[in-house]
């Protein structure tokens, strides 16, 4: 029984999309797309285990979902034409164009980030639709609570519905326009894939990161001369790259300053550093996914940890902080702030932003942190245990939990 949940975990990851794309293709209607590939994922979690996984598990839950889809429009539409249900039972037609994007997963990325939509409902829809992470997951990622993230794409879908936007594979002419949500979208897969937030997951899941890279590296070969997109794929390679040194033996987070630097892949970092090289040629005012990567580069430079220039990412963080002036990316700088003034200096800065980032974890974890440095065992040790009360990762746990029981 735990090999067939297994297998249907690792089918739901790699099968979600396409058959939420090959569903609303058929139909046109997300809706129905989403609940009746939810419903086949049901029926396979309580027969496979009894049944066995059957010797085409993709197939078997499209045939599945395209049946549940039917009959839900068979309920709403009992006087409905019949000439229409015919059509969807024998369904002839030959297959929707290509176009532009010949890759499934990334073609209905672009679909469903409409213009139309707000980007973070543009994002959080698509997050659930193509990426197929759950409401939890995508409501960590914002900092949001549950039911609103929930009543977020419940909106998106609706505001699809009411202005009747088609479902219509974009055209070379609609990438630019779609292609920062297109970007938000892949940068929350790969951080889920890095640092998973679900308890009941691996601590990193390389099948989100993997797929995120390499969709980006298509959406490069679409639109070469974008910056940003150059940046993101920069930023992702320079992180993987760390993958294999982040997590021990023991299944505990490694943090940066105790990683073995000989375990980093030196292919993905060289192909990194490229990427900012080209877009520092380029003379053009980078975006935030640019700078990130340039931040990332610096660290990836260092052969030790005691070699990172902090003045150059400081730098990089006030250049960011003009774009973005979000809480995190201020909590990111102080980080770099501890290194150059000290940790009074950064806890000082930390503090501050307390009113807005109460809920998340990796506040809580910098500011114990500083705490400890500064020997202020008693407040670190309140600190970390707010982290590790917040924190969903179970390899950072664990490292929250030492960090804090090390304190006298």
């Amino acid at each position: 029984m735990t090999d067939a949940r297994e297998a249907i975990t690792r089918v739901y990851r790699g099968e979600w999309a396409r058959v939420v794309a090959s569903l609303t293709r058929r139909f046109g209607d997300l809706d129905v797309a989403e609940e009746a590939a939810a419903e086949a994922f049901a029926i396979a979690v309580e027969r496979w285990p009894a049944e066995g996984v059957p010797p085409n598990p993709g197939a078997w839950l499209t045939t599945t979902a395209n049946r549940k889809a039917i009959d839900r429009i068979r309920r709403e539409h009992k006087r409905g034409d019949r000439q229409r249900e015919a059509r969807m039972l024998y369904d002839d037609d030959p297959p929707e164009p290509l176009g532009t994007i010949d890759d499934d997963r990334l073609r209905l990325i672009f679909t469903c980030c409409h213009p139309a939509l707000a980007m973070e409902a543009r994002v959080a829809l698509t997050l659930r639709m193509v990426g197929g992470l759950t409401v939890p997951e995508i409501a960590r990622a914002f900092l949001v609570q549950e039911s609103a993230m929930g009543q977020r794409i419940t909106r998106a879908k609706a505001k699809i519905r009411a202005a009747r936007i088609p479902y219509r594979v974009p055209s070379a002419e609609d990438l630019p326009a779609r292609v920062s949500g297109v970007l938000a979208v892949l940068f929350l897969v790969f951080n889920e894939g890095y640092l998973a937030t679900g308890p009941d997951t691996d601590p990193v899941r390389h099948d989100l990161t993997a797929e995120a890279i390499r969709l980006t590296r298509l959406i490069r070969s679409l639109l070469p001369e974008d910056g940003e997109v150059a940046g993101l794929l920069a930023l992702m390679l320079l992180t993987e790259a760390r993958r294999t040194a982040r997590v021990s033996a023991s299944g505990e987070l490694v943090t940066l300053d105790e990683q073995d630097r000989g375990a980093w892949d030196p292919a993905l970092i060289a192909e990194g550093h490229q990427l900012v090289r080209e877009r520092l040629a380029a003379g053009t005012a980078p975006g935030r996914y640019q700078i990130l990567a340039a931040i990332n580069a610096v660290h990836t430079s260092a052969p030790d940890i005691r070699d990172t220039d902090w003045s150059q990412i400081v730098a990089l963080y006030d250049q960011l902080v003009r774009l973005d002036p979000s809480p995190i990316v201020a909590l990111n700088r102080a980080v770099a702030v501890a290194e150059i003034d000290g940790p009074d200096v950064a806890l000082a800065v930390v503090d501050r932003l307390e009113g807005k980032l109460a809920g998340y974890h990796a506040f809580h974890a910098t500011r114990a942190d500083l705490l400890r440095r500064l020997g202020r065992s008693q407040e670190a040790r309140a600190a970390y245990d707010n982290a590790i009360e917040l924190a969903g990762n179970t390899a950072e746990t664990a490292h929250l939990i030492r960090r804090r029981d090390q304190l006298r």
